[in-house]
């Protein structure tokens, strides 16, 4: 039975459709998901006014929050599971990171996976680091793309604190994937990475195959900050 904060929120969130904006939205999306066709700013504002008067589920009550609001059909209600679980990420204990990889895994596509990677489970990886050797290996070794992406671009914010050796070996192991979003998650990190070290991202990507995308992606930020006529 779905919990009593979940069904209020579901009709807070309802009662605001806009079936117009919908159609756009799904289009953008690919058809891959219904939208409910509220767009983030109104829906980050709606969510904001229903935590106000009802607060925001902590705990085991936030994961069931969140999980419910996932298994909604609209794309909308994946926004706000993803919101409620940024809420607990400060509190969860170890064992959270195979929450964060069951939503990796299911109703997969980049608008949440990413956000996911680079938020939630950058962050836990962060504050529980003894978990990144075994769970980055899983991840590589799964065949599912969206966790080998989430290998890549967990560590997309740490800048000086990246562990640039782990980064180059999960870009080495996937460099011959044939996956868009693959090849984009490669050349993203790299790009990210080259804000903190230029010079080891030119070298790396001089030193390795990779693919066209991946390689015009991450020299982006280097080639716009060379000096003309270089």
């Amino acid at each position: 039975m779905i919990s009593p904060y979940t069904e209020k929120l579901e009709a807070w969130l309802r009662a605001h459709r806009n079936p117009v904006n919908a159609t756009a939205m799904e289009a953008y999306m690919k058809n891959q998901f219904p939208f409910l066709g509220i767009k983030s700013p109104e829906r980050v504002n709606l969510t904001k006014q229903f935590t106000k008067e009802h607060g925001f589920p902590k705990g085991e009550e936030g994961v069931r929050v969140a999980s419910e609001l996932w298994e909604l059909p609209e794309r909308e209600f994946a926004y706000t599971a993803m919101l409620v679980l940024m809420q607990l990420r400060k509190e969860a204990d170890i064992t959270h990171v195979d929450v964060l990889e069951s939503f990796i895994v299911s109703k997969s596509w980049w608008d949440t996976v990413d956000l996911i990677a680079d938020h939630l489970i950058g962050y836990h990886l962060q504050r529980f680091p003894e978990l990144i050797p075994s769970y980055v290996e899983k991840w590589l070794s799964s065949e599912n793309m969206w966790l080998q992406r989430t290998s890549i671009l967990f560590q997309l914010k740490f800048k000086q604190k990246t562990d640039v050796s782990l980064l180059f070996d999960c870009i080495r192991c996937l460099a011959d994937s044939k996956e868009f979003f693959i090849r984009k998650a490669i050349g993203w990190a790299l790009r990210e990475y080259s804000k903190t070290d230029a010079a080891a991202v030119r070298a790396f990507v001089e030193q390795t195959e990779l693919s066209p995308l991946s390689v015009r992606e991450a020299l982006k930020v280097i080639q716009r900050n060379e000096p003309l006529g270089e």
